[in-house]
């Protein structure tokens, strides 16, 4: 490698970490803290890395990946579950915004090319900042939510029209564009055609072959291979390298193996990524800034005024509330980051002057730095202006619940119905239990309710719906999603409503557990530990263990939180998911005492581990197991001991045992 590269990535690296750590820090976006570097850092900054080739042809490759990775999100079936929010209310707001947008900057002196690729720019908005906003304000299946999420989906799927057209518009011979446009669409139609109809016959078969190897080295291999000769084959046909990604993402996106090629291609999408929105943070330059800030505020403001008022008529007119329409807009109402993908394209085609490039771009990146505090305040402001409208459907759902839960008392309030929660009803009704169900899934509740259940549409997170469901006459409220976030925020709104009423929570697996239980659940469920119970019960049946013994067995393990299934020996493939992955969940780990180890010859009161917060289970001596030993025992050289705790702790603890 050249090193001036080599000095670029390095200088890349070390500012990107301490600025995305920085913004983390503060809950922002980590798209915005790498538009910063390449601001900071780029030769329009403190010139610490040169605007070169080779960073250019990096941050492409994450534009790929990206297009890789958005294309295994999305299958058919996906399509037509969510038909009119996507192909109705999403194509009409990218046609409209890039109409109105073009027309406009047409008019104010842009080529007609700029102008249209200018127009479908601003019509995108950041999937990344808007779903991940959503995510942790609990919104993401509200009702402003599913339609921000379907707009989103087809704003990801009309980039491709876009990557075809950009080269052909940015041609010398502007008379032939049509013969260009027709020709460019008969390739794209004949490049798709072949590579759906390759993938076919070819992916599922060795993908299979691939898996049954066990090598996660060669399926990673093989994932890159496909996304990037995927991307030279449409390369090579004259297209865009990130078509032939998405293509080949799509094609991966209808096979079983999705997930797993996602996981694999996501460490290297995230860091190219980064690199690339670097790049675009590079092109600002802030020396001409304070001369083009009034045209960058008024087009800032332009473009969320045009993509507020233009999502905002659209939702209205399928018939949402007008509180929720302009949730709606203010969630979209920014630039994106396939925004910035079709501006850099445009710059590089030489269809923009510096000066507008200038102009647009700032106004992009400040909308983006800006949505953050906008989506946080959406409810906020959609009850200001339109309390009335937007507060008479919420109070028409609890006015709902509070009738039909009026008469209930001793009932069981399920929050959340899906398998569990409907299974849970079934076996309730089974024993002559009353119950109430809410959820936020439209379909669902639409689909219960007329077969005759008592569901009703409502977020189990607010205070007023657990009082419409009758919480003070319950007996019991069950949360059978899989929400962290959403069940402490459940729990806090029902232990202050009533502190005696029994909680179940489930829970996916033992991280949270304790967090749960100290926030007021009475019982938490962790699925991967009931699956090891019954699995466990079940065998002690077959080997002729007496129904009693077992029972008793199953009472114990459940009377202990599950204490004897937390602990466990984590594996490779533990190790090699991360840190991220481990959640801080406790595991068992052995540590062997060798000759001159700082216990040996003192009592484990004496080392103290509890102080760590990590226990010893077991010591193993002479082969010898003996279980749970007591403060007094005192440890030899050759003693092995198992320790119960967090990855942490059981380092600091080896540590200490090892050297004092």
């Amino acid at each position: 490698m050249n090193p001036g590269v080599l000095e670029s990535v390095l200088v890349l690296l070390i500012v990107s970490v301490f600025t995305v750590s920085i913004f983390r820090r503060f809950r922002l976006p980590a798209i915005l803290a790498y538009l910063c570097v390449g601001v900071m850092v780029g030769p329009h900054g403190l010139a610490w890395v040169p605007d070169s080739e080779a960073t250019r042809l990096l941050a492409e490759y994450g534009v790929v990946f990206l297009l890789f990775t958005v294309g295994l999100e999305f299958s058919l079936p996906r399509l037509l579950a969510m038909r009119h929010a996507v192909l109705g209310l999403g194509s009409a707001q990218v046609a409209l915004t890039t109409l109105v947008v073009g027309s406009v900057a047409w008019v104010l002196g842009l080529s007609k090319a700029a102008a249209f690729v200018v127009g479908g720019a601003v019509a995108m908005s950041s999937t990344a900042i808007v779903i991940r906003q959503l995510t942790e304000r609990l919104e993401l299946n509200s009702r402003h939510g599913g339609l921000s999420v379907g707009i989103l989906l087809f704003q990801d799927l009309a980039v491709i029209p876009f990557l075809i057209l950009i080269p052909v518009l940015a041609g010398e011979n502007q008379d032939a564009v049509v013969w260009e446009l027709l020709w460019a669409l008969i390739k794209g139609v004949v490049v798709v055609v072949a590579m759906f109809s390759v993938g076919h016959w070819i992916l599922r078969p060795l993908f299979h072959e691939i898996a049954s190897s066990r090598s996660s080295e060669l399926f990673t291999l093989t994932a890159l291979l496909m996304a990037l000769a995927a991307a030279w084959i449409t390369h090579f046909a004259g297209l865009s390298l990130a078509l032939g990604a998405f293509l080949a993402g799509m094609m991966l996106g209808e096979t079983e193996f999705r997930h797993q090629v996602e996981a694999d291609i996501r460490p290297f999408r995230d860091v190219l990524l980064g690199l690339f929105f670097i790049t675009i943070g590079m092109l600002l330059d802030l020396s001409v800034l304070p001369g083009i800030l009034h045209w960058t505020v008024l087009v800032l403001v332009s473009i969320i005024g045009v993509k507020l008022a233009i999502v905002v008529a659209l939702a209205r007119l399928t018939g949402a509330e007008p509180g929720v329409a302009v949730r709606t807009g203010i969630v979209l109402a920014q630039a994106g980051e396939f925004g910035l993908v079709l501006l850099s394209l445009t710059l590089g085609a030489r269809l923009l002057d510096h000066h507008n490039a200038q102009i647009i771009l700032a106004a992009f990146i400040f909308s983006m730095a800006l949505s953050p505090l906008m989506i946080n305040y959406n409810g906020v402001i959609a009850k200001r202006f339109f309390a009335g409208s937007y507060l008479r459907q919420r109070e028409q759902f609890l006015h709902d619940v509070v009738q039909d839960a009026r008469d209930l008392s001793g009932h069981v309030i399920i929050c959340g119905y899906g398998r569990i929660g409907q299974n849970i009803a079934r076996l309730l009704a089974k024993e002559g239990f009353e119950r109430i169900a809410l959820d936020l899934d439209p379909v669902r509740v639409r689909d219960a309710r007329t077969a005759g259940e008592r569901v009703f549409y409502g977020d189990s997170t607010h205070q007023e719906m657990l009082e419409a469901a009758g919480i003070a006459r319950a007996r019991a409220l069950v949360l059978s999603f899989d929400d962290v976030a959403a069940s402490m925020k459940i729990l806090s709104q029902a232990r202050r409503l009533r502190p005696d009423i029994p909680i179940l929570v489930r829970t996916r697996d033992d991280t949270d557990l304790e967090r749960l239980q100290h926030a007021g659940a009475t019982e938490v469920v962790p699925e991967t530990l009931e699956a090891s119970l019954m699995l466990s019960s079940h065998l002690l049946l077959l080997l002729n263990v007496p129904v009693s013994r077992v029972l008793r067995e199953v009472k114990e393990v459940r009377d202990s939180r599950y204490r004897l299934l937390r602990e466990y020996f984590h594996g490779q493939e533990d190790a090699e998911a991360g840190p991220e992955a481990d959640g801080g969940a406790k595991r068992l780990q052995i540590v062997k005492l060798e000759d001159g180890a700082h216990a040996v010859t003192r009592t484990l009161n004496e080392i103290r581990l509890e102080q760590l917060g990590v226990e010893v289970t077991a010591l193993l001596r002479d082969g010898i197991r003996s279980e749970a030993p007591t403060p007094q025992t005192q440890l030899r050289a050759g003693d092995t001991l198992v320790l119960f705790g967090t990855a942490g702790a059981i380092e600091a603890a080896e540590v200490r045992l090892l050297r004092g």
